[in-house]
């Protein structure tokens, strides 16, 4: 159980700590101090029933069919060294937090569409937690706790940026603090490969 729970979180967190449209969004409400809580628990609702959509959709097909859960495994692992290269180049290039300007107050509906448009439209949604995170929960030995540990990190790292990005904006602004984010990124996302190959 702990094991499909701290796999769930580390690949999670691994997907969602790049500086992303969704990111990026909360961002820039934390900082402004715009309906930045709803915004936030917003995107951590919608991460989990997506994980769990993924994991539970996937978990059906993929017991039906052991050629399926090959693919599922084999694929995933190749994705996660290919999305762990990336953070490497990634690390070796200048990132920074890009603050928007000062724009006028916007209404709670207003933002939370612009956030429901930032999570749903964007393609990586589907790609990175519906079908990899999806697919990966599915072949755990606990699928339940796999979800459990993906909305943890949902969680963690929304209301982090939520309640934090005032206080981080500074070291926000670093290149070399996304180097090292970028870095840990890739560390997650080999480790996870190589148990994936491994285990089988």
């Amino acid at each position: 159980m702990w094991q499909s729970y701290v796999n769930g979180l580390l690949v999670a967190f691994g997907l969602i700590m790049a500086i992303g449209a969704q990111n990026a969004f909360v961002l820039a409400q934390s900082l402004r101090r715009e309906h930045h809580l709803p915004v936030a628990a917003l995107c951590v609702t919608f991460d989990a029933l997506l994980v769990a959509a993924g994991v539970f959709g996937l978990a059906t097909l993929l017991a039906q069919s052991p050629l399926l859960l090959s693919i599922a495994r084999w694929g995933g692992a190749v994705f996660l060294f290919w999305y762990g290269s990336q953070a490497l180049r990634r690390a070796c290039s200048k990132q920074s937090l890009q603050q928007g300007a000062n724009q006028a107050a916007r209404s709670l509906r207003t933002v939370l569409l612009s956030a429901l448009a930032v999570t749903l439209l964007n393609p990586h949604v589907y790609l990175d937690t519906v079908l990899l995170i999806g697919s990966l929960g599915a072949q755990q030995s606990v699928p339940g706790a796999y979800v459990v540990g993906a909305a943890s990190a949902s969680l963690l790292w929304f209301f982090t940026l939520a309640f934090g990005a005032a206080w981080l904006a500074p070291w926000l602004a670093r290149p070399s603090t996304w180097r090292i984010l970028d870095l840990l990124v890739a560390v997650m996302m080999f480790t996870v490969a190589g148990q994936l190959i491994v285990s089988g």
